[in-house]
């Protein structure tokens, strides 16, 4: 079976000339590509990286993260992608809880960083690859945990493996695709459906940079992708760009939307405006992104997320773990070679999310009549901003650093583009005097731009519930009214 840190080998044994992967300012074919890849994984040697060694990268969308991550794996080291927007002291954490060995950016930055440039040049050398086991870590995925502590979710190569396959087998990818990444790659999403899917499937790639709703279709008709995959908030974007503009959108076999439920209204103005059938899934971080797909082959159930992927278990139960096979909404659980390692260092949590194999999610949903995944509800309070999640303890916990604060609680309110917005209710100290705008500077200096509150309130009390927590059921009504 072929291993995934392999592909760059396999790829220009085949087809040395066949493109593989480009980006806004450069295009590299299969043996470029390995050519890049080999060096890279020189250099980093050089720098000290070798095997169970972590390299954290913060970049923005350029296939320069994907040569690292290749070139990572070709010496047994694992790579934790930083979000290029997380503020100093949220990179910090990242950096410091995976115990990354190296952090490669591509500009000046606080963190003590490896220039880009300096990795690309550190050799001129090309490093072979080291056999690799299947249970080697691969990647080290962020993702905010309800504590408000981002978690690392452990990939291994086993992981990513299956992932791939079942998404090459789901959405029936061949020689012939060619995927538009949009998606930042600091995310499995990215990573593993847009890139390495489609070149295990014989296709290519191209990375485009920050998106943008103006200028997208100028860079598909560019391109002449075969799909893409993006979150709710982005169709929402293009739904409302002018009607005059009337793309050429003939490449594209299909459009992926994850990350957030989609409603079903929103994908028909979609599919009705532009031409593109759009192909629903629901995964998680913790399952390596996917876990159910509506078939590209249909019958596709808008308002549905799908059916099972091949080779995994998608069950729901009950609080006691029984599972409701009868249309009930319960829990909704995973099993396969694709459910995590683990979080790290953080066993308990990991036996709290994973037992008996199964991963359990925290979303609620049942299956319809068809074996149709619907999801019902959330069960944690995660907010999910434009495909993003938040967590309102983290902000809670920034909120409550402030002096002037007391108590505060965040909800995520509804947004006509980016599904929910996180909103703060603050209840300040006896005599203390704090406005909204203080606040929200407050929370500017310690967290990253989409995880400060758009709204602040300050009130003299919180509704709370017959035990004396706070309601946010309450909050929410009030946000939604």
């Amino acid at each position: 079976m072929l291993h995934i840190a392999e592909l760059p080998d396999v790829r220009a044994a085949r087809n040395p000339t066949g493109p593989c992967i480009e980006d806004d300012h450069q295009r590299l074919n299969n043996q470029e590509f390995l050519e890049r890849v080999r060096s890279t994984a020189a250099a980093l040697r050089f720098h000290g990286i070798s095997a169970g060694d972590v390299v954290a990268v913060i970049l923005p969308n350029r296939l320069e993260l994907v040569v690292i991550m290749f070139a990572a794996w070709r010496l047994g080291a694992a790579v934790t992608p930083v979000n290029p927007g997380l503020t100093d002291a949220e990179a910090r954490h990242q950096i410091e809880d995976s115990g990354a060995k190296a952090v490669i950016a591509g500009d000046a930055h606080t963190l003590g960083t490896l220039d880009l440039t300096a990795v690309a040049e550190a050799s001129s050398t090309a490093e072979d690859a080291i056999a690799l086991a299947s249970g080697a870590l691969a990647l080290i995925i962020y993702t905010s945990g309800t504590t408000g502590r981002p978690k690392g979710v452990m990939l291994d190569h086993a992981n990513i493996a299956a992932m791939c396959r079942m998404l090459v087998e789901g959405l029936h990818l061949d020689e012939t695709d060619h995927s538009l990444l949009v998606l930042p790659l600091f995310h499995v999403n990215g990573i593993v459906v847009s890139v390495l899917s489609p070149l295990l499937a014989g296709g290519r790639a191209t990375v485009a940079g920050r998106f943008s709703a103006s200028t997208f279709f100028a860079s598909v008709e560019r391109a002449r992708p075969t799909y893409f995959s993006a979150v709710p908030a982005i169709y929402a974007m293009l739904v409302a760009l002018p009607d005059e503009m009337r793309p050429d959108t003939s490449s594209l076999r299909r459009a992926i939307c994850g990350a957030a439920p989609m409603p079903a209204e929103l994908i028909t103005r979609f599919e009705n405006r532009f031409g593109v059938p759009v192909v629903e899934g629901y995964g998680l971080s913790e399952g390596t992104c996917a876990s159910t797909l509506n078939p590209p082959g249909g019958p596709r159930k808008p308002g549905t997320v799908g059916l099972p992927l091949p080779g995994q278990t998608v069950a729901v139960m009950d609080s006691e773990g029984n599972p409701l096979a009868d249309g009930s909404a319960g829990e909704v659980v995973v099993r396969g070679p694709n459910v995590m390692r683990g979080y790290l260092g953080l066993p308990d949590e990991t036996a709290r999310t994973v037992i008996d194999g199964w991963l359990h999610t925290g979303d609620v949903g049942r299956f319809d009549a068809d074996g149709y995944l619907v999801l019902v509800d959330r069960i944690k309070d995660m907010i999910i901003r434009g495909g993003e999640n938040i967590y309102p303890k983290e902000i809670e916990n920034v909120l409550h650093t402030h002096p002037a604060v007391l108590e505060a609680a965040v909800i995520g309110a509804p947004d006509p583009v980016l599904g929910e917005v996180p909103v703060a209710h603050v209840v300040p100290l006896p005599g203390a005097v704090v406005t909204a705008d203080e606040l929200i500077e407050h929370c500017c200096g310690s967290l990253s731009r989409i995880k400060v509150p758009v709204t602040v309130f300050v009130t003299d009390a919180l509704p709370r519930n017959p035990v004396g927590k706070i309601d946010k059921r309450r909050l929410r009504s009030f946000a939604a009214s």
